[in-house]
């Protein structure tokens, strides 16, 4: 009986000492992607804007490749956006939802990232607050208008519409154990960059 209670201790401490093995890794992988991609994006885009800007495409990007950066100052939230929602995309970055509207072109565009990493910021998001969408078309500002919650089946909240939109969805509650329920979603709405000295920049929390 010792015996098998000493196997099932080592047996045991083996199995958490691999499950926060395997936590470290992931958060460092997630943390070196974050930082590869930083400063590609930033040294593509650096050589892209001394040439042309190209149209805005509407075809679809391949799951995994970058899109850009989305920046909330006031939440210091800054963070690489991909192409699919896939369980690797949104482990290592924000990721655009397929079939919604692409940055820089007429329509709802939608991203989504997971509350327990990117997108745990959204809790103390406020009406007002700047979104900005940084691409290699273009760079894109937003001001949230409003937030919701919705159940997780309800997609009424990525429909296209018409006007220029950016939709936000995370899982809710934000300190929920398990598979949520519910989503978390941010509405805002493309503003002329000329004049939007009214939105919400970096301030105190």
């Amino acid at each position: 009986m010792k015996r098998a209670l000493r196997f099932a201790q080592y047996a045991l401490t083996l199995i958490g000492v691999l499950a926060l093995g395997y936590c470290v890794w992931a958060l460092l992988n997630t943390k070196y992607f974050e930082a590869r991609e930083a400063q590609n994006f930033a040294r593509e885009l650096a050589v892209k804007t001394s040439l042309p800007r190209p149209a805005p495409t509407v075809s679809p990007a391949e799951e995994g490749t970058v899109l850009g950066r989305l920046d909330i100052p006031r939440l210091d939230l800054s963070v690489m956006v991909v192409e699919g929602v896939r369980a690797e995309d949104l482990r290592r970055a924000a990721g655009h939802i397929p079939g919604t509207a692409l940055p820089g072109t007429p329509g709802n565009i939608a991203i989504a990232a997971h509350r327990d990493s990117f997108f745990r910021p959204l809790r103390k998001i406020k009406p007002n607050d700047a979104i900005t969408l940084e691409t290699f078309s273009g760079t894109y500002q937003y001001r949230v208008v409003s937030t919701e919650i919705v159940s997780a089946d309800d997609v009424h909240v990525l429909d296209a519409g018409t006007q220029n939109i950016l939709t936000l969805v995370t899982c809710f509650p934000f300190y929920y154990i398990g598979a949520s329920p519910k989503r978390f979603v941010v509405h805002a709405e493309r503003v002329d960059t000329t004049a939007h000295a009214g939105l919400t920049g970096r301030q105190p929390q």
